[in-house]
């Protein structure tokens, strides 16, 4: 049986690795980018980091365009711009630029987060009203893109580039007032998901963008020969997102066993924990059992991995469960 997602993506965040630059980060993004659009992929997207030493990803919208360039068939976008950090009109322009550029493939994913410390807060001059604004600004953004304000971006987009929000807290309730396709991931996902796209569902109403509810959800997935392998491959950055918890630095990739704290091998627990991996046969079954659970659209696999062979690897063999549900004409990988 194939995997009952109506699209498999993909969310790559740049992650550099010990032992390489950030230059190279950033040129595995386009590999990879390139290797998910032979597999059959729907979608690559990039997302917006700023002053992590771990994430060469700090502009998405200058990223996927690059993906754009390196790619003709699948889909590319943000997932997401921080729209806090940007004046909407520009994020507009940006959107509306780069779907003329990809010849409309591009995907606007919208997000509300602020700076990873006050050390990038204060030098994006954000603050906790730039985020509570959010509404507001994903209204004056869509004014732009469909020429209903008093200024259109340009180039002119009409309306057509698929706009998504990262839904954190109020987000889902966001995009249902908006009309908005709604992604949701982290530990929401696992939480307190049902609740939330049961009132995204209740309570979106149609817009020019999307006609009914669209659900993404988006977690770690790993997939390997076996499940050890596969666990392997998600330590790398577990430990790292420990580590940002615990010291407020994010370090690049590293597949050396440094010591953990205590309270650190609780959060990678709990990162495992919010993760899908194992043998082919395994991430099936749970990838299955939580879109009966959620009844998402679509997946978005999320996660870095150290071992570049091992991450393509798990790639095709995602693609390989998803491959009757993917773009049709996507080339087999041998």
């Amino acid at each position: 049986m194939p995997l009952p997602f109506a699209g498999v993506s993909i969310l790559d965040r740049a992650q550099s690795r010990t032992g390489s630059s950030e230059a190279e980060a950033l040129q595995h993004v386009i590999a990879r980018a390139q290797r998910a659009e032979r597999l059959g992929y729907r979608r690559f997207w990039v997302a917006e980091h700023h002053g992590v030493p771990g994430i060469a990803g700090s502009v998405p919208a200058v990223l996927a365009a690059a993906v754009a360039s390196a790619t003709t068939s699948i889909r590319i976008g943000t997932g997401g711009i921080m729209l806090p950090n940007h004046q909407p009109l520009v994020v507009a322009e940006q959107a509306a630029t780069l779907n003329a550029l990809s010849g409309g493939r591009f995907d606007l994913g919208l997000g509300r987060s602020l700076g990873f410390t006050s050390a990038v807060r204060a030098a994006l001059r954000a603050d906790g009203e730039d985020a509570g604004r959010f509404e507001q600004d994903v209204t004056d953004l869509l004014a732009f893109l469909d020429g209903t304000a008093p200024i259109t971006a340009r180039p002119t987009d009409g309306g057509r580039t698929p706009v998504f929000v990262l839904a954190t807290g109020r987000g889902v309730d966001i995009a249902a007032r908006a009309g908005l396709a709604v992604v949701l991931g982290g530990p929401a996902l696992f939480r307190d998901a049902d609740p939330a796209l049961e009132r995204y569902r209740e309570s979106f109403r149609p817009s020019r963008w999307w006609d009914g509810p669209h659900v993404t959800v988006s977690l770690n997935v790993a997939v390997a020969r076996t499940t050890a392998a596969a666990r392997q491959l998600l330590l790398p950055e577990a430990r790292a997102l420990a580590a940002s918890r615990t010291t407020g630095s994010f370090p690049p990739l590293d597949v050396a066993a440094a010591p953990l704290t205590e309270r650190q091998e609780g959060l990678v627990r709990e990162s495992l924990a919010a993760a899908v991996y194992g043998t082919a046969d395994e991430v099936e079954r749970q990838l299955a059992a939580l879109h009966a659970r959620t009844g998402a659209d679509e997946l978005l696999v999320s996660g870095g991995a150290h071992d570049l062979e091992a991450q393509a690897a798990s790639d095709e063999l995602l693609a390989a469960l998803a491959r009757p549900r993917l773009l049709p004409g996507a080339a087999a990988v041998r």
